[in-house]
């Protein structure tokens, strides 16, 4: 440890490789400063539960506190987390539970606040929730992109980046998705409501 360090006239002065890595360390700080809501939305809109969430946003950074060195070689680390925070949640898909107590809270929650009448609120949740159960039916390579866009809410160019497939593919996922879930969602209503 000692041997980082040199004494000039008097004064303290921190080698090059340690000011390398404390600048790495500032790198990976400014990083989940900037990016922490992001991944965490990311991480969401994969697993659908706060907790699993918050472990998966945490997972992310600390793989990027372990591959900081790459990050100060990185163009543009938004993408670069993002990617990063999808791969992680994706990777907990399959740990995590279908339906928590908090979202099944959230949805009452959100249900007396909004001052609809019932049956309207009710036929809106229901719709809400038979998507919810579409969206995961669809290919994986729509799914991905349906999750990005509509829960995440970002844009193509983005989610271009972060599935590393071409602005172009994401907007013909798009388009695809939609119309396999709206063309499922008609069949599923037509059924309920006996037509």
């Amino acid at each position: 440890m000692f041997e980082d360090l040199k004494v000039a006239a008097g004064q303290v002065i921190v080698s090059d490789a340690m000011a390398l890595a404390r600048t790495d360390e500032d790198q990976v700080e400014l990083a989940v400063r900037q990016h922490s809501q992001m991944v965490y939305r990311i991480a969401y809109s994969v697993l659908r539960n706060h907790h699993d969430a918050e472990d998966a946003t945490q997972e992310t950074f600390v793989r990027v506190l372990k591959a900081r060195r790459k990050l100060s070689a990185v163009d543009d680390p938004g993408k670069w987390l993002a990617r990063i925070a999808w791969r992680v949640a994706v990777g907990r898909k399959g740990k995590s539970p279908d339906v928590s107590l908090e979202e099944v809270a959230r949805v009452v929650a959100r249900l007396r606040s909004t001052g609809v009448p019932a049956d309207e609120a009710v036929r809106g949740e229901e719709v809400a929730i038979a998507l919810e159960r579409l969206i995961p039916t669809l290919p994986r390579r729509l799914r991905d992109v349906v999750a990005l866009s509509t829960v995440e809410k970002m844009p193509p160019p983005d989610i271009a980046g972060i599935l590393e497939i071409s602005e172009a593919s994401v907007r013909s996922r798009l388009f695809r998705a939609r119309q396999i879930l709206r063309d499922k969602l008609a069949v599923l209503l037509d059924r309920k409501h006996g037509t």
